[in-house]
């Protein structure tokens, strides 16, 4: 019986060990993706952990490959709990049994059903041999499950986004004039390209290795290494610095010295990367730097930097970030500005980058049209233009990091010697495509004598003549320097309604941010109003009646060089004309006719301005250009009546692209109303709308006036002879003198009232000094002898003003002296009052003190009672 027994369970084994040797058992990623490299078509059993492979058809299996004894036909058993790219199937107890061949799915059968199953395999088989011979192509196919739930989830997903949208969009949305506005864009960028984080980890070269000299070396060795440096500097960090670098070791007994060490000298702060998703770097960097110890150095890893470069404990050479976390803050300390480094997300839209382009003085004078056809050749299109001339002081500070290089002076010099070119150029990796296309700083003759800065240089100096960003930050700040924020007012016509999308796809895609957007439709009085202009023209009404046919959506776009910009994205009025000059523009593209031409933009600056306060009324921009919170301004107030007046749309210009006749000169003439007369009560100095400041009008005017007059030397004889002393005689002088001046240049006698306070008020600031009416009368006969000098007229005015100043300060003596006899009575009361109450508390003490008494005496007598 035993040796029977042996004899099954040998038998059993041997089963079960031909079983494992026909299905592959697959339980990670790593295997499976192992397994589909391999040749032949592999018949895979999915299963979940809790139920199993399906024993049913292992028998199965095993007959069919005995039949077929082909070497291409291979079985396996995966886990799809544990293998990721099998995550679709979770969860699910039905048996799948998927095929693949050449790393693709080719067959699929979901249930147990054995016929259907082995007739599939026996197909897939021989078609399979077909491939191989290379008779036939291999097929892939989707299988219906997961393509049915993949449909799903993504359109879960649309539509959570879709909620987050509509929401995000109803908090920009506020009311103005009884209409919906949006006051914010909430759409993306069509030509920006998704990425995904890039990792990364912060180094220092430390005060030690730089004081040695071995900064050069270490960076030979990370070059060596194929370690990317992102971004570098010299630094010298203080006490303070060190101290919050390294806080998360201040419990640590050698703290202090290691601050010390840390703030002795210079280090280099460096960014680094590896790869292209930079997701070992972390690792890689610490590993190659070495322990912490610069003995455990030494002796585990002799070859590491730390071992090789650092001396004792702390002063090991080298820092490397020992976290994702620890790496974002550490390159937030020396690196504020920098942002996270990205990559590009594989099968998503190409990155549309922007750059800074100048083509310094010499070259401009020179070569400039040459030059731009050599950037349109190289596939740059030219989002951003302006030809300026800078002062000495401009190029200074626009190139200060050169300051202490040899060639600073000649730069700026030659920076400042005439008009150069601004440019914002537009492409795939615009910064580092222009950069390229520039070719090196110097030595480009040699080095790169194809590039631009070889083909344009000139002999009579080393300066080359084109300038690149370096950097897509630096890039986005030398464009703010040349390229301000700016808005401008756009519209989309009724007749361009239909292809708004499109549009706002265009404008997103020439680098606008829509800081506010309301469709609407304009009524006929505000249609006549804005073609007011064109009242007589032939195609007035059907201007009017096509403004008026239906819906326009007004938007204001923020962008540098906004106003300009938008008038190039758009192209000439007449859309047959920009078919030819401007095909690319709006409306080339969108346009019909000069009447329908689907868009239309402000002129310039100050159009824009009351277009705005016109349509959304008073607006103020953040540096980026959105709109500010509604809560630091008044989104919702209605347009003032200056604003009504002033904001005619230059929606007028439609029909003849501009109309000069609308803008508002700074002639610095009389203000005219709207019948051509001047304005009642406005200063005839006064300027008109668009100049820096207005002047005073009115009484304000002549006030400024006198105290500008009063502003000239005085003859401070008079101040002697009053007996007054230091300004505030200069003060009375100059009061005095004004008034007399304005008399006689205006010729006017009669004197305001206003004016007569003013001078009674300074008046009384001399009488006070004086502390005696009968200084005042000194005063007069001061003024008389000095009126026989400049006129009878001046002495007899003093007089006046002195006698008017006399009975002011004697009224205001009355009335201090009634005002302090009303105090003393005050006080009188009060004191009574207190007197009173003083009184009542001490009689309310009193029988406190007697109640008191009596309840001892009381409380003593029944004690004794009590014993």
């Amino acid at each position: 019986m035993g040796a029977e027994e042996d004899k099954k369970k040998k038998a059993k084994m041997a089963r079960r060990k031909q079983e494992v040797q026909l299905q592959q058992e697959i339980e990670t990623t790593e295997e499976w993706e192992e397994m589909i490299a391999k040749e032949g078509l592999w018949v895979v059993d999915v299963y979940q952990e809790w139920c199993g492979p399906c024993a049913a058809m292992v028998g199965n299996f095993r007959r069919l490959k005995n039949e077929l004894g082909d070497e291409l036909l291979h079985f396996a058993a995966a886990k799809a709990d544990t293998v990721d790219p099998l995550d679709k199937y979770r969860g699910r107890c039905e048996p799948c049994f998927l095929l693949f061949a050449g790393g693709v799915l080719v067959g699929f059968v979901h249930g147990a059903n054995s016929p259907v199953i082995l007739r599939t395999i026996t197909e897939q088989l021989a078609a399979e041999h077909k491939v191989m011979d290379g008779s036939v192509e291999r097929k892939e196919v989707k299988d219906p499950l997961i393509s049915n739930l993949e449909e799903r989830e993504k359109a879960r997903y649309d539509e959570e986004e879709n909620e987050k949208e509509e929401e995000e969009d109803d908090d920009n949305v506020l009311d103005y004039r009884g209409e919906r506005c949006n006051y914010g864009d909430t759409l993306t960028m069509s030509s920006q390209q998704e990425e995904e984080k890039k990792g990364f980890t912060v180094a220092l070269i430390k005060p030690d290795a730089v004081r040695d000299g071995k900064v050069e070396e270490i960076l030979q060795q990370m070059s060596e290494a194929g370690i990317e440096i992102l971004a570098q500097e010299e630094r010298q960090l203080s006490e303070e610095e060190a101290r919050d670098f390294y806080s998360h070791l201040q419990e640590e007994d050698y703290f202090e010295d290691l601050v010390k060490f840390m703030s002795s000298g210079p280090s280099f702060a460096l960014v680094l990367t590896k790869g292209k998703k930079g997701d070992t770097i972390l690792h890689d960097w610490r590993d190659m730097i070495g322990p912490t110890s610069v003995e455990e150095a030494k002796d585990q890893a002799p070859d590491s930097l730390r071992a090789k470069y650092g001396s004792d404990k702390y002063m090991n050479a080298l820092h490397g970030s020992d976290s994702p976390d620890r790496a974002a803050r550490e390159m937030a300390f020396f690196f504020p500005d920098m942002s996270t480094p990205t990559i590009p997300i594989p099968g998503s839209r190409p990155q549309l980058q922007r750059t800074l382009a100048l083509i310094r003085p010499d070259a401009f004078n020179k070569s400039r049209d040459e030059i731009m056809e050599k950037i349109k050749e190289a596939g740059f299109k030219v989002a951003l233009q302006k030809e300026m001339t800078l002062t000495k002081e401009q190029a200074a500070e626009f190139y200060k990091e050169h300051t202490d290089e040899p060639y600073f002076e000649e730069l700026i010099t030659r920076m400042s010697s005439g008009p150069l070119m601004a440019l914002g150029l537009a492409r795939d990796d615009a910064v580092t495509a222009w950069r390229d296309v520039l070719g090196p700083t110097t030595n480009a003759k040699e080095e790169a004598p194809d590039s631009l800065r070889a083909q344009f240089s000139i002999e009579e100096t080393s300066i080359n003549q084109l300038h690149g960003s370096d950097s897509k930050e630096t890039a986005e700040k030398e464009i703010q320097y040349f390229f301000p924020m700016e808005q401008t007012v756009a519209a989309i016509k009724p007749d361009g309604i239909s292809t708004k999308e499109e549009i706002i796809d265009k404008i997103h895609e020439a680098g606008f941010r829509i800081a506010a957007r309301k469709e609407t439709t304009i009524t006929k009085e505000i249609a006549e109003e804005f073609y007011a202009e064109h009242k007589d023209k032939e195609y007035y009404d059907d201007l009017v009646n096509h403004m008026t046919s239906g819906p326009t959506m007004f938007m204001v776009l923020s962008r540098e060089g906004a106003v300009s910009g938008w008038r190039q994205v758009i192209g000439p009025t007449n859309p047959e004309e920009a078919k030819t000059e401007a095909p690319e523009s709006l409306r080339a593209q969108f346009g019909q006719s000069i009447l329908q031409n689907a868009v239309h933009g402000s002129s310039d600056a100050s159009h824009a301005k009351n277009s705005i306060e016109k349509v959304f009324g008073q607006l103020e921009f953040n540096p980026d250009g959105t709109v500010k919170d509604e809560d630091s301004q008044t989104l919702q107030s209605e347009p003032t009546k200056e604003q009504e007046e002033t904001a005619v749309e230059e929606t007028q210009a439609e029909a003849s692209d501009v109309a000069p006749e609308l803008r508002q000169e700074g002639t610095g003439g009389t203000a005219q109303g709207e019948d051509g007369e001047k304005k009642d009560g406005e200063d005839e100095a006064a300027k008109p709308e668009g100049e820096e400041a207005a002047k005073p009008e009115g009484e304000e005017a002549q006030a400024q006036s006198e105290q500008t007059e009063s502003e000239k030397p005085k003859d401070e004889g008079k101040a002697e002879a009053k007996g007054e002393s230091g300004e505030e005689a200069q003060a009375n002088q100059e009061t005095t003198e004004s008034q007399a001046k304005t008399d006689e240049e205006g010729g006017t006698e009669q004197k305001s009232e206003d004016r007569a306070a003013s001078v009674a008020k300074g008046e009384d600031k001399t009488n006070d000094n004086k502390g005696e009416d009968a200084k005042g009368e000194e005063a007069k006969e001061g003024d008389a002898k000095d009126g026989e000098s400049k006129g009878e007229d001046k002495a007899e005015e003093q007089k006046e003003e002195d006698a008017s100043k006399a009975t002011e300060e004697s009224e205001k003596k009355e009335e201090e002296t009634k005002d302090e006899t009303k105090k003393d009575e005050d006080t009188k009361e009060e004191d009574a009052k207190k007197d009173e109450e003083t009184k009542k508390d001490e009689e309310t003490k009193n029988d406190d003190e007697t109640k008191t008494e009596q309840k001892e005496e009381t409380k003593t007598e029944e004690q004794q009672a009590a014993s």
